[in-house]
């Protein structure tokens, strides 16, 4: 026989993490009874906990009349489309409920569409994590089409949920009209060159995404040139990873020469994309007229003595950047005295 929770009233508790405690859909019933009276609790973690889709009904139920809860964790609880929808229905009376993580729950196509009914309709939720669930490009059409009404979200998490180039088109296509989201993580969707394109052409008119993560998604160096054209118009965006997409050389260039131009991008991180030593040398070009990047990272580039070498010179007049990283090259110790030569003459990296 399973154990049952009891929980009993309290008057300070304002966070309770029960996750990895295979508490079922009975632990996940006693826990959502006690949120129909508790009025001090705001952050719930039930992470990996075997609850189900009955499980979730159970804690939408208590969504419907709960007035302080603010973050809700429910991933890999194996919810699938009908948690999803459970969920997605308390959404649509819920009013405190700003973040909710939903990763790993195989909720789908279908279990999207729910969740992009709620949002809809709901005015308070600001972040969303549907990480995982194997959405693909159907799924993310529901979601881009909630986004042309929803005016609360600003941070969606998206990645591994093969939306294919289809879906990233989907998703550029809500970009235009949104005027809210300023977060958008899209890694690891095989999107190609052809789903940059979309995201890029998005950007162009975009004014309040300033984070974008496009990793592990083999846009290469078309898709890499896409987002650099991009670069050279938007003006808010602030933060850009494209680490892992075979951009190669050809790649950091465009990307160079983008950041000849643009003056609100920060941090940039195009690791692992073996742009080399002609590479660095295209990033460190742009470092010598650049005055905004504050953080560069180029791990994993199979970048050698000569390309580290066009990175210290350039050190030596940069002003701007405070973070540089190079793990994982082929940097030898005399190339590294020259780095360290210039960070003697460099006043910010």
């Amino acid at each position: 026989m399973k154990d049952i929770i009891i929980v009993t009233p309290s008057k300070t508790l304002t966070t309770l993490n029960l996750e990895g405690n295979q508490i079922g859909a009975q632990g996940a019933q006693h826990i959502a009874d006690a949120l129909r009276t508790n009025t001090t609790l705001t952050t719930l973690n039930l992470q990996g906990n075997g609850i189900g889709a009955q499980g979730a009904q159970h804690i939408a139920d208590a969504l419907r009349t709960n007035t302080t809860l603010t973050t809700l964790n429910v991933d890999r609880n194996q919810i699938g489309d009908g948690g999803a929808q459970h969920i997605a229905d308390a959404l649509r009376t819920n009013t405190t409920l700003t973040t909710l993580d939903l990763h790993w729950n195989r909720i789908g196509a279908q279990g999207a569409q729910h969740i992009a009914d709620g949002l809809r309709t709901n005015a308070t939720l600001t972040t969303l994590n549907l990480e995982g669930n194997g959405i693909s490009a159907q799924g993310a059409q529901h979601i881009a089409d909630a986004l042309r009404t929803n005016t609360t979200l600003t941070t969606l998490d998206l990645h591994w949920n093969r939306i294919g180039d289809g879906g990233a088109q989907h998703i550029a296509d809500g970009l235009r009209t949104n005027a809210t989201l300023t977060t958008l993580n899209v890694d690891r969707n095989q999107i190609g060159d052809g789903g940059a394109q979309h995201i890029a052409d998005a950007l162009r008119t975009n004014t309040t995404l300033t984070t974008l993560d496009l990793h592990w998604n083999r846009i290469g160096a078309q898709g890499a040139q896409h987002i650099a054209d991009a670069l050279r118009t938007n003006t808010t965006l602030t933060t850009l990873h494209l680490w892992c997409n075979e951009i190669g050389a050809e790649g950091a260039q465009h990307i160079a020469d983008a950041l000849r131009t643009n003056t609100t991008l920060t941090t940039l991180n195009v690791d692992g994309n073996q742009i080399g030593d002609g590479g660095a040398q295209h990033i460190a070009d742009a470092l010598r007229t650049n005055t905004t990047l504050t953080t560069l990272s180029l791990e994993k580039n199979g970048i050698g003595d000569g390309g580290a070498q066009h990175i210290a010179d350039a050190l030596r007049t940069n002003t701007t950047l405070t973070t540089l990283t190079l793990g994982v090259n082929q940097i030898g110790d005399e190339i590294a005295e020259n780095i360290a030569d210039a960070l003697g003459r460099n006043r910010s990296a």
